[in-house]
C-alpha cells in the first residue's frame, strides 16, 4: 500500500471492489448449494484504515490496516453450521463451505433456524450519503493528533496527557443467501479524541472529548477536541462528595445515551427469549411519560449506523420504538423473532440511529427547570440488572443549585429502577449528540436516590 493509500486502494476502485466480493458471495452460495446445503448466507468485506497516537508531543502508535474475509453459514434442515477465512482465494471458499457442511451436520437441530421471509428482504438500496473516502497520509495524520492534544496542553492547569488519537478507514460489504438476495454497503469513518489529566497529587483529574464522523469534512477541528478535553478536565478540579439524598437527577448527553441503551437491551430478542428482560411481554404498555417518542430511522442521511439492509438482507424501515410512552414493539433480528413466534423487526445487527425526541417540561434549558439537583457526567461500574431492572452505578457530575453549575462533585452512587427511572423522566433536551448509533440529548429524571458521604 502506498502512503497516501490510507482509503483509497490503489488501483481499485469502490465499485470494483464490490464486484470482487460479490464475486466470491455468489460463488460460495453456488458451493454450498452443490455440496447439500438446504439454505445458505455468505458475507464477504473489505476493509482498510490509518490510526495513530501522540503523547506529549511525540508519536507512540502508527498502524496500517487493510482485511479481507469471507463468512459462509449453511442449514440442512434445521442444522446450521458456520465458517469463515481471511483468504479469498478458490480453494479457501472451497474449504469454508466444506467445514460449515460438515459442522452443520453435527449439530443440534434449532427450528428458530432459517433465512428470513423473502418478502421482507429490501429491493431499494438508496444512497444515504456514507461513502466519503480522502487521501491522507501518515504525516496528515500525526500532525491532526499532535495538533488536537496541544490545543488541551496549552490550558495551564492540564499537567498531564494520555495523549490524542485519530483514526481513519473505509468499510466495503457484500451479503448474499439462498433466497435470491444479495445486497452491498460501503461507509467510512473518522474520529479523533484526546486524554488530559490535570491537579497534583491525590487531587488528580482525568477528562476527555472526542469527535466521529462518516465525512473527513463534517469532523470538528482537532483544536476543537483538544480544547473541548481541557475545559472537561480542569471543571472537574475541587471535586467533594455529596450527601445521600433524594433529589432531580439530569444525565447528560453522552451519559443520557447509556439509558437509551438499557432499553434497546431490554427489549433485544436475545434478552425476551432467554427470559432475561424486566421488559418481557410489556409491548403495547406504557413505560415513559405520555410525552415521549423514541425513533428509529435507519436510512439517516451520513447516520452513524445507517442501512438499507440489516445483516440478514432483511429492509430497514423508520419506525417509532416508544409512540407517546407506549412500547410499539421489540427489536428483534429474524432468529429472535422466530423464537418468540413474531415477526423480524429488521434489526439483526441492532438499532439504527435511534433517537430520542425533545420534549417534556423545560426542555431548551433543563440546569434551569431543574434548579437543584444533580448533573451527570459520567458513569462507571456494571450495576445494570436487565431482569429486574435495578441500576446502581457509580457516578461524577457537578452540583446544580438555582438552575446553575456550583461544584464538581465525584464518588457518589446513583441507583433506582429503570422502570422508575423511565417513567420519571421530566425532560429531554435539544442538545442532541448524534456521534453514535443512539442520538440523545440531556435526560432530566424527577428524583432518584444519590448515595454519598
Amino acid at each position: 500500500m502506498s502512503d497516501r493509500s490510507m482509503v483509497t486502494q490503489p488501483g481499485l476502485s469502490r465499485e470494483a471492489e464490490l464486484d470482487v466480493l460479490e464475486s466470491h458471495v455468489r460463488e460460495a452460495l453456488k458451493l454450498a448449494g452443490k455440496a447439500g446445503a438446504d439454505e445458505a448466507e455468505v458475507s464477504a468485506h473489505s476493509s482498510q484504515g490509518l490510526s495513530v497516537t501522540a503523547r506529549l508531543g511525540e508519536v507512540e502508535t502508527l498502524e496500517r490496516m487493510q482485511d479481507r474475509g469471507i463468512a459462509v453459514s449453511v442449514l440442512i434442515g434445521k442444522r446450521k453450521g458456520n465458517a469463515n477465512s481471511a483468504d479469498l482465494s478458490r480453494a479457501s471458499i472451497e474449504d469454508c463451505v466444506r467445514y460449515a457442511i460438515d459442522i452443520a451436520r453435527f449439530t443440534q437441530e434449532d427450528p428458530a433456524n432459517g433465512l428470513a421471509d423473502p418478502a421482507r428482504l429490501a429491493t431499494d438500496f438508496p444512497d444515504l450519503d456514507l461513502w466519503h473516502p480522502v487521501e491522507m497520509d501518515a504525516r496528515a495524520a500525526i500532525d491532526r493528533a499532535q495538533a488536537c492534544e496541544a490545543a488541551g496542553r496549552q490550558e495551564d492547569k492540564i499537567t498531564n496527557s494520555e495523549g490524542a488519537s485519530f483514526d481513519a478507514g473505509l468499510g466495503l460489504g457484500v451479503y448474499g443467501n439462498s433466497n435470491g438476495f444479495v445486497g452491498r454497503s460501503a461507509g467510512t469513518r473518522f474520529s479523533q479524541s484526546c486524554v488530559l489529566l490535570a491537579g497534583e497529587g491525590d487531587s488528580m483529574q482525568r477528562d476527555y472529548s472526542y469527535d466521529s464522523r462518516r465525512c473527513f469534512s463534517d469532523l470538528e477541528t482537532p483544536e476543537a477536541t483538544g480544547t473541548e478535553a481541557a475545559r472537561r478536565t480542569i471543571r472537574r478540579l475541587g471535586a467533594r462528595q455529596l450527601a445521600t439524598a433524594e433529589m432531580p437527577v439530569l444525565f447528560a448527553p453522552d451519559v443520557a445515551k447509556g439509558l437509551l441503551g438499557h432499553l434497546v437491551g431490554a427489549v433485544s430478542g436475545s434478552a425476551l427469549y432467554r427470559n432475561a428482560s424486566f421488559l418481557k411481554d410489556r409491548a403495547g404498555d406504557m413505560i415513559f411519560p405520555p410525552w415521549l417518542n423514541i425513533l428509529e430511522r435507519p436510512r439517516l442521511l451520513r447516520g452513524a449506523a445507517s442501512a438499507s439492509f440489516d445483516s440478514e438482507g432483511v429492509a430497514t424501515t423508520e419506525r417509532r420504538l416508544v409512540d407517546e410512552g407506549t412500547l410499539t414493539g421489540y427489536v428483534l433480528s429474524n432468529y429472535s423473532a422466530n423464537r418468540l413466534g413474531l415477526e423480524t423487526t429488521g434489526n439483526a445487527g441492532g438499532v439504527r440511529n435511534l433517537l430520542l425526541q425533545p420534549g417534556g417540561e423545560g426542555c431548551v434549558d433543563l440546569l434551569s427547570h431543574m434548579r437543584n439537583g444533580f448533573y451527570v457526567t459520567e458513569v462507571m461500574g456494571q450495576g445494570v440488572s436487565m431482569v429486574t431492572g435495578d441500576y446502581s452505578r457509580g457516578a461524577s457530575g457537578f452540583l446544580v443549585e438555582n438552575g446553575e453549575i456550583s461544584c464538581p462533585i465525584e464518588e457518589v452512587t446513583i441507583a433506582g429502577n429503570l422502570k422508575d427511572i423511565f417513567m420519571n423522566v421530566i425532560a429531554a433536551g435539544k442538545d442532541i449528540d448524534t456521534r453514535s448509533n443512539i442520538h440523545s440529548g440531556s435526560v432530566l429524571i424527577s428524583t432518584m436516590m444519590v448515595a454519598g458521604s
